[in-house]
């Protein structure tokens, strides 16, 4: 009974000291229902800058610390809620527990494009998708999250995201880039001056990586060999660029593609394209400020979603004829295999045919 009571006192105090030392200039104002997205995985602290954002509470710290003290760090969801500014501290904590997401959810997986998500967000919500498209180059919006790029292409964060029907493009934008910001990596400013990247190439970087790998735990060797290649002066000569300069996405690239005249193909213009050419998640970013020490200069596929890393260009030149081998003997296989299909159907339907007569007879 007496640990009950103290912590009755202690929440008392605390729910007093909220109301008014907290809140004050806040609950002063006059009341207004937010609605407010808390993307999946943020932490408390990250938690705590989105409610200041939003003007529900005064000291990010305190309300860390109210969280934690209360319990309830590990009971905050995920999603778009509805919260009314103005309340204690205590108040605001027990309803961010008890609040249900409202709106429709919204899944986007990593390396989507721009369009893609347009679409997507027509599909599945009723948003415009071209309003969409153009909000993504609207300079404003940019401005606002001081994002030096032609467009926010690799700024729309992969996430699940709870939005209205009644949802503007530029809400629904301004929501991914604001989870984008949310989730970079801790410690990034002084990782890209060691880099002596911006936060841009970087970003542009890691959409390259995106459609390169199959398998996240190839990322930081892909990383490498573009880090090493824009070292030297190298085109980087990444066929995913490519696909971005066609509009078709991550694909097999012809050789007359090669020659298409964009700033964005990486076969013809040397550096890193203009910007992303898709959204990249967190695992790819991170590849990208975190190269593999290695002295990879060239990669080619294996067959099997893997690559080959190699140093010089003869060793690239023999991966590729292991891979064009292994491409030939897939495709025999794959010949093989439709004949036999062919041979054993023709088989089953002479087989029946003989049924068929000897009932006839």
């Amino acid at each position: 009974m007496l640990i009950l009571s103290l912590l009755l006192v202690l929440l008392i105090g605390l729910e007093v000291f909220s109301r008014f030392f907290l809140e004050g200039s806040v609950a002063d104002g006059p009341r207004k229902e937010v609605y407010v997205t808390i993307p999946s995985g943020a932490s408390i602290t990250e938690i705590a800058s989105i409610m200041y954002a939003e003007g529900l509470i005064e000291h990010p710290r305190l309300f860390t610390y109210a969280v934690r003290f209360l319990g309830a760090d590990k009971k905050i969801q995920a999603g778009t809620i509805k919260i009314t500014t103005g309340q204690s501290l205590v108040d605001l904590i027990g309803n961010l527990t008890r609040a249900k997401a409202v709106g429709v959810s919204v899944t986007l997986r990593e390396g989507l494009t721009s369009w893609e998500i347009a679409e997507i967000l027509q599909r599945e919500v009723g948003i415009d998708s071209a309003a969409f498209m153009a909000i993504t180059r609207d300079s404003s919006l940019m401005a606002e999250f001081a994002i030096n790029a032609p467009s926010v292409e690799g700024y729309l964060y992969p996430d699940t995201y709870y939005l209205k029907a009644s949802a503007s493009p530029r809400v629904a934008a301004a929501r991914m880039v604001s989870n984008f910001m949310i989730h970079l990596p801790e410690g990034i400013e002084d990782r890209l001056a060691e880099l002596k990247m911006t936060l841009n190439e970087v970003v542009t970087l890691a959409s390259i990586i995106e459609w390169e790998v199959l398998f996240y735990r190839e990322a930081r060797a892909v990383s490498s060999v573009y880090h090493n290649r824009l070292k030297r002066g190298m085109l980087l000569q990444a066929d995913p660029t490519i696909g971005y300069a066609l509009g078709k996405g991550p694909s097999r690239i012809l050789y007359r593609e090669l020659k298409v005249d964009s700033p964005y193909n990486t076969y013809l213009y040397p550096g890193l394209p203009p910007g992303a050419i898709n959204n990249p998640g967190s695992r790819a970013i991170q590849a990208a400020l975190n190269p593999l020490q290695s002295n990879y200069l060239y990669f080619v596929a294996q067959g099997d979603g893997t690559h080959a890393f190699t140093t010089s260009l003869s060793e690239h030149l023999a991966a590729k004829q292991k891979l064009d081998r292994v491409r030939r003997e897939q495709k025999l296989q794959k010949e093989a295999e439709t004949t036999k299909q062919k041979l054993d159907r023709v088989r089953r339907e002479q087989k029946l045919q003989k049924e068929a007569e000897t009932t006839d007879s």
